[in-house]
């Protein structure tokens, strides 16, 4: 026998013990690896996704922050950028690599320790779906026999695809779409080939060598990468060149978790789905598509803190945020300070270094400096209290002193002085036909204070409340033209304590007025008269229709006024009755519900508001792009609440309100479709506007946490309609305008305007009013009449509807 074949044969003998121990040993692990079926259904541990009506994200929620992305949405580039990184001969071995593993062996003989895992992409795969990252032999050679086991049901794509959603890339972010968003704020498509790169480079050490744990490291493991691509062939010297040079562009780490543009109502819907689903919502992938329309709520954000801003300029500097004594003298000291104080709302931070006559000195940290003129802090007067402010300021010093961190904001230009404000506020706007919640913003800023003031906040609505009263007289058989006196008064009620006499905010009395004129102009005392004379059980029991509970309403006549408690979503929900034709729909949030695969696994049933004739035909449009609309079924059409002919006579009123009433700051948005009502409580505790036409019914209020006075003048109309406008500008910019129609049954008539009563043909000063055709008056007002003293009361029964 040649020499050859002798060693051929020694060979083959003592490849055997290694042939059974391998055999030995898969047999051994084969029962703790995942089925084949367990392969091919792995399910990535997916956070939950809300995102608007129209597309935006809002919010993600999960331990994991993990954006799934299917192969044809990651870029060439950075598929080779893992590859020449990770595991250079992914496309050739079946999953281990020999040549990898042997200088693993290599290393762990020479040192005693395992210092190269020698895993492929492959390999990494198996370890983060089903395997520890503990480095244990056992653990090593499941690892490889399910590396091989994947290589076998999976072809090399879906495998790089699974890897790239898997992996963990530092920070929370598993994945290349996660870590696209979380460091760079982009799709994986739109990285360049540096930020490709820098997030190829994570693997490795993803806590560490990230670009905001260690910028520099983050920038040597980058240019190793692209080391890596040119040495492949991927890249070419001149795109070498180029990346190598580009510096660092993660976004700032103080905003990788930045505020969701809905974070009040992002919360609403993750404690939703959490009673839905549980911890699975979580992780299982579900994406909520909210009713939320992304720029209407940017809207309302931005009305809620402008408003807030200027309200607090109004009232004058509280002094300094923080105060740092002794002045620190390093730059590293000052760039600390400014780390550990909180920003909020949008404010810049800043600390003063030198405040002098004209000007003065502050730094905002990483090297950049402000300057502040007297000009931008001519509105810092002390504050004495609500009502009062100290002198103007003759220099920056007497408002700023060294060491003061100091709140600022950039506009036109130039830096301005600001302080987070004490007020508080919440806007609420919905779709009338439906219910639906386009826009919800619970307070100045989500981090400052969870507390979700638009649900969660029961205040005394005020005046804004008196529409549902006269609604409620009208059904009684009380017209527009009906006289109350607005004259002194008092009562003595079993619900308030001793004698009461209600007044106007002006504190002066009219008269006897119309229920028209006394809704337009917030005539207290007509109200309460109003409430009176048709019961205060009655009106508790009528206004339940809008949605008010009757629980959170007195048993008094303070009634009138508003003295119950709601929130800013039960008045926006009320409001919509009036715009939507009389219909009560449902305040929701979440549209529909999908699961990890996009199929529904909710669809919102909203009843939306329909009379019989439209349930025969394909509703109208109430959205743009709302066109061809099914047919309603009878069982979605939400419950008529209000007869329309009310309806009508009641926003035509509150539309005076917004033409030559309390809200006519409306005016400046140029339309004539718009109607609301203001409201304020005693003591300018709190402030509100809720104010719609047929498209869109938002509510504003406007007060402080506990229940503290706003100040002198701080009325709806002042506080609370600014908001709204500011809202609606954007809301209703592309909105045609709606006219009111006119009902059948309801007619018009000449009244005198002194009495209530028709108009002679000859009279000069008639005015024109609305009535149901059955309570149209049957009496002239004769000439040289007396003005009645008294109120006119009607006892009648409710109408029927």
């Amino acid at each position: 026998m040649s020499i050859f074949r002798r060693m051929l044969r020694l060979v083959g003998i003592s490849l055997v013990p290694a042939v059974l121990v391998v055999l030995g040993t898969y047999v051994y692990v084969q029962p703790s690896l995942p089925t084949v079926e367990e392969l091919r259904e792995v399910k990535l541990q997916t956070p939950l996704r809300v995102v608007s009506q129209d597309g935006e994200l809002l919010a993600v929620y999960g331990v994991k922050r993990r954006i799934p992305v299917g192969l044809d949405a990651i870029p060439l580039l950075m598929r080779q950028a893992f590859i020449a990184s990770e595991d250079a001969r992914f496309r050739e071995h079946p999953g281990v690599d020999a040549q990898a593993l042997v200088r693993a062996a290599v290393s762990l003989a020479q040192t005693g320790r395992i210092r190269q895992g020698g895993s492929t992409i492959t390999m990494q795969l198996a370890r983060n779906f089903y395997l520890t990252r503990q480095r244990q032999f056992v653990r090593k050679v499941r690892e490889i026999f399910l590396a091989l086991r994947i290589e076998q049901e999976l072809d090399k794509d879906e495998i790089l695809t699974l890897y790239l959603n898997k992996i963990f890339l530092g920070n929370r972010a598993y994945g290349i779409g996660a870590a696209a968003e979380v460091y760079y704020g982009v799709r994986p498509r739109e990285l360049t080939l540096a930020q490709m790169a820098t997030i190829a480079g994570l693997p490795k050490a993803p806590s560490a060598l990230n670009p905001w744990a260690d910028p520099q490291a983050s920038v040597a493991r980058r240019r190793y990468v692209l080391d890596r691509m040119r040495q492949e062939g991927y890249i070419t010297d001149a795109q070498y060149e180029a990346a190598v040079r580009v510096p660092v562009t993660a976004r700032s780490k103080s905003r990788r978790f930045q505020a969701s543009v809905a974070p009040y109502a992002s919360e609403m819907i993750r404690a939703d789905m959490v009673r839905r689903f549980g911890a699975e919502a979580y992780t299982a992938g579900y994406t909520v598509h909210a009713t939320l329309n992304h720029a209407y709520q940017k809207a309302a954000n931005q009305a809620v803190r402008r408003a807030l801003i200027r309200y607090d300029l109004r009232h004058g500097w509280r002094g300094a945020a923080r105060r740092l004594e002794p002045l620190p003298e390093s730059r590293e000291e000052l760039d600390r300070a400014l780390r550990d104080t909180p920003r909020y709302g949008g404010f810049q931070n800043g600390i003063v270094v030198h405040a002098g006559a004209a000007v003065a000195h502050l730094y905002l940290g990483d090297g950049r400096w402000a300057e502040l003129t007297l000009d931008e802090i001519l509105w810092a007067r002390p504050m004495r209290d609500v009502n009062h402010r100290g002198p103007k300021p003759q220099a920056t010093s007497d408002v700023l002193r060294s060491g003061d961190i100091v709140r600022l904001v950039f506009e036109d230009g130039v830096w301005r002085l600001r302080q987070l404000p004490e007020a508080s506020s919440a806007l609420v706007a919905m779709d009338p036909a439906d219910g639906a919640i386009r826009a919800l913003t619970g307070g100045f800023d989500f981090s400052l204070s969870k507390f979700n003031r638009a649900t969660q906040a029961r205040r005394q609505p005020g005046s804004s409340f008196k529409p549902f009263l006269y609604a409620a007289a009208l059904a009684k058989g009380y017209t527009p033209a009906t006289l109350i006196n607005d004259a002194p008064v008092v009562y003595e009620d079993e619900g308030i304590e001793g004698m009461w006499r209600p007044e106007n905010y002006s504190g002066e009395f009219y008269g006897p007025t119309r229920l028209r004129e006394a809704l337009t102009y917030s005539r207290n005392v007509v109200s309460v008269r109003l409430l009176d004379a048709i019961g205060k059980e009655y009106v508790r029991e009528y206004v339940q229709r809008f949605g008010f509970d009757a629980a959170a309403l007195p048993n008094n006549l303070t009634l009138a006024l508003g003295s119950g408690e709601v929130t800013p979503l039960e008045m926006a929900t009320a409001f919509a009755v009036l715009a939507n034709g009389g219909y009560k729909v449902e305040a929701h949030l979440i549209e529909r519900i999908e699961d990890r695969q996009g199929q529904p696994v909710y669809v919102s049933d909203a009843r939306r508001a329909c009379d019989a004739a439209c349930r025969q035909q394909p509703m109208e449009p109430l959205q743009p792009g709302d066109a061809d609309m099914p047919l309603l079924p009878a069982e979605n059409a939400a419950p008529r609440v209000l007869d329309r002919r009310i309806r009508y006579q009641i926003v035509s009123m509150l539309q005076d309100v917004v033409k030559v009433g309390t809200g006519r700051g409306a005016l400046e948005l140029e339309r004539a479709d718009l109607a609301g009502k203001t409201g304020t409580t005693n003591d300018q505790r709190d402030a509100w506007f809720s104010g719609f036409n047929s498209r869109l019914a938002a509510t504003v209020w406007v007060g402080r946490d506990g229940f503290e006075k706003l100040g002198r003048r701080e009325v709806g109309g002042v506080a609370a309609l600014p908001v709204w406008v500011d809202f609606m500008k954007v809301a209703l910019q592309d909105t045609p305008e709606a006219s009111l129609e006119m009902p059948s049954g309801i007619v018009t008539a000449r009244i005198d305007p002194k009495t209530g009563l028709l108009a002679a043909l000859d009279s000069t000063d008639s005015i024109v009013e609305t009535f149901r055709e059955e309570w149209v008056p049957n009496r002239l007002a004769d000439e040289g009449e007396a003005v009645p003293k008294g109120d006119q009361t009607i006892d009648i029964p409710e109408q029927m509807f």
